[in-house]
Order: C-alpha cells, then sequence, then structure tokens
C-alpha cells in the first residue's frame, strides 16, 4: 500500500525537491501534496513542476479551524514533513496526527533549538559557541518547539574556520543526504 507525504515548507525548498526526487520512482511512497504559508515561496513552482498538488495557508485557517486536518485526512496523508516550515504546527494538528509530523532541524538537539532558532540563527549560535561539531536532527513534532522524540542524528564536524554561512552549507549537505533516507526507514 502506497504511503502519502505531504510536505510543509515556507521558503526555497530544496529539502522538498530532494525528497520529491528521491521518491519520485517510488512504488511505496508518494508526495501527494506540498503545503506552505507564503504564496510566493520557491517550494510551491517546485511542486508544480513536478505536478504534485499544492496548498497555500492562511493564518486564520491553519490555526483557528480543523480544515487542514480535513484536507489532509481526505488525502490520505500518511506523514507530514516539516521542510523549513516557520510556524508552529497547532495542536489540533499534532493531536490528529500524532507520531506522524517529523521535523528536521538543522543542530543536534537538545542544542540550539527553540523559538527563533532556525537557518543562519541556528549556525551563528553553533560557531559563537565554539561547537567542535553541529549536524542535523530529524525528530517527532510534539506541542513543544525542538522537543519531539528524536528519529536520528547526523554531524558534521565545525571547524575554527567555519561561519554561519559555511556551516550552513555543510548542514545542507547532511540535510539533503539523510532526511529522504530517513523518511524511507520510518515508512517501510
Amino acid at each position: 500500500m502506497i504511503k502519502n507525504v505531504a510536505i510543509f515548507a515556507s521558503g526555497e525548498g530544496t529539502n522538498a525537491q530532494t525528497i520529491i526526487d528521491y521518491f519520485k520512482e517510488s512504488k511505496n511512497i508518494k508526495i501527494a501534496l506540498v503545503v506552505s504559508n507564503k504564496s510566493t515561496a520557491n517550494v510551491l513552482v517546485r511542486a508544480k513542476k513536478s505536478n504534485i498538488p499544492i496548498l497555500i495557508l492562511d493564518r486564520t485557517t491553519f490555526f483557528e479551524t480543523n480544515e487542514v486536518i480535513e484536507l489532509l485526512k481526505n488525502a490520505q496523508i500518511d506523514l507530514i514533513l516539516l521542510a523549513g516550515f516557520l510556524w508552529i504546527i497547532p495542536e489540533n494538528l499534532i493531536k490528529a496526527f500524532p507520531n506522524k509530523i517529523v521535523n528536521i532541524h538543522p543542530s543536534l538537539l537538545p542544542k540550539f533549538g527553540g523559538k527563533g532558532m532556525y537557518g543562519l540563527n541556528v549556525h551563528k549560535a553553533v560557531v559563537e559557541s565554539k561547537e567542535k561539531e553541529s549536524g542535523i536532527t530529524i525528530h517527532f513534532v510534539n506541542e513543544e518547539y525542538d522537543k519531539g522524540k528524536i528519529i536520528s542524528q547526523h554531524k558534521c564536524v565545525v571547524s575554527e574556520n567555519d561561519t554561519a554561512e559555511t556551516l550552513a552549507d555543510k548542514i545542507q549537505i547532511l540535510e539533503h543526504q539523510n532526511f529522504a533516507k530517513t523518511i524511507e526507514r520510518l515508512l517501510c
């Protein structure tokens, strides 16, 4: 039986594209929907090019109704992936999809997680703290920012010459190498 996946993203969509490409020929996993809170997000262009249906969220519908839950259930979504989605997930959605929402975070949680810790903010904090390693954490989403059960972590060395930008490049490589493979293991 095919597992249907929805990807939630707010920006460029490079992780989403890697996941779309990885599962393009899969007989077991289908990227069934791409959801964004920004109508201008490039992830929507990527989804359209791959003939994947899109949904653009507005704040009121997402946070104050069950419309998104109904739409996801009607689409028979088995797993929701957060790939650079910058809104907190409302409690009603978490309860409707328990242990079915997965996030990728650009640090080794529990370090450098929580509100405001995304993108370059994370990498700047890691570099400024003179950490010797960083990486990614793939985890289930619960009611608290970056506190859900960890599924996997993947590490890289932080050199003394690294900047937030060079570390971001290393982290993106880890994301592209590991996110789709982890999802595949989770669903198969």
